[in-house]
């Protein structure tokens, strides 16, 4: 049954060029509802309806999320495709299951006086330091994902024109605008402190660890929840909080979506639109600039 999984995990990474992220949490989800079904003595490939759906009740009364099981559901109904095309079914039994309903959730953002004081947080006097401010400056200045923030490489840095070259979701690669001051810390960063850090060694990562090699997205994860932690911050803080920050106080200040869009690396400007619900102060003082009664 193994064996099954990771033919099919093959089969979308030749397709369709999916993450590494993608590929994992369709893995992890397989092999869960695998392990379920071994247990009543049946296979992934010989479930039935009945079955996915009894492990969804089971999901349901766990307590596991309703979004959690539309993205199991998702990588079954594609596992199924892939089965029924390589004929290892004949009919697809996930075909008749609907997807949990989801509720529009909004991202949580932080306001500007928040990030100010997450961006103060680290001790800049300390190579380590230094390097978690020059993170923090670039992940606020671009809105990169934490994976394309740890995995950046020197030779992907363009000083000159303000650029970094990045590789998204789907292998597409995008090129993101940054400010002075991020590309300062920057700067500043690569030719005096990360040299510190490595201490002789060598890494084509822009931000190693005090070990020399490149930081995990774990890390860096520990990294901004004690940094949210000093600055007083009494919300839940994650490196994709950072990200929806940029998104949103980009839009607060007059930016058009479309370019937003481009930006984050979205493919659908359905995924961007969710930023406009949170956008308020722009909305706000729109309607006090420009209605007589504002």
């Amino acid at each position: 049954m193994d064996d099954d999984i990771q033919l099919f995990l093959d089969s979308l990474w030749v397709e369709y060029g999916l993450s590494d992220n993608t590929i994992s949490a369709y893995r992890s989800d397989l092999k869960l509802f695998s392990t379920w079904l071994n247990k009543r003595r049946k296979t992934l490939v010989g479930c039935q309806s009945s079955d996915i759906s009894a492990y969804l009740a089971e999901r349901l009364g766990q307590g596991i999320s309703a979004r959690s099981s539309a993205r199991f559901l998702s990588s079954l109904k594609r596992f199924f495709i892939y089965a029924v095309r390589e004929g290892k079914v004949v009919e697809n039994p996930s075909a008749i299951i609907e997807a949990p309903k989801l509720g529009r959730a909004l991202p949580l953002t932080l306001s500007e006086a928040d990030v100010e004081g997450l961006l103060n947080a680290p001790d800049t006097s300390t190579s380590l330091g230094f390097r978690d401010r020059a993170m923090l400056e670039l992940l606020y200045a671009s809105g990169l994902r934490v994976s394309e923030l740890v995995g950046l490489r020197l030779t992907e840095i363009n000083f000159r024109r303000g650029l970094v070259r990045v590789t998204g979701k789907g292998n597409k690669d995008r090129l993101v605008p940054v400010g002075e001051e991020a590309l300062d810390w920057l700067q500043n960063f690569i030719q005096q402190w990360r040299l510190d850090i490595l201490a002789e060694r060598k890494t084509d990562f822009v931000f190693p660890t005090n070990r020399g090699s490149g930081m995990t997205r774990q890390a860096f994860w520990h990294l901004i929840k004690r940094y949210a932690t000093k600055a007083e911050i009494n919300k839940v803080v994650s490196p994709h909080t950072l990200r929806h920050a940029f998104a949103t106080h980009l839009l607060n200040h007059g930016a058009d979506l479309r370019v937003v869009q481009l930006l984050l690396g979205h493919s659908d400007l359905s995924t961007t639109q969710i930023y406009t619900h949170i956008a308020k102060e722009r909305l706000k003082d729109i309607h006090e600039k420009f209605h007589p009664r504002g």
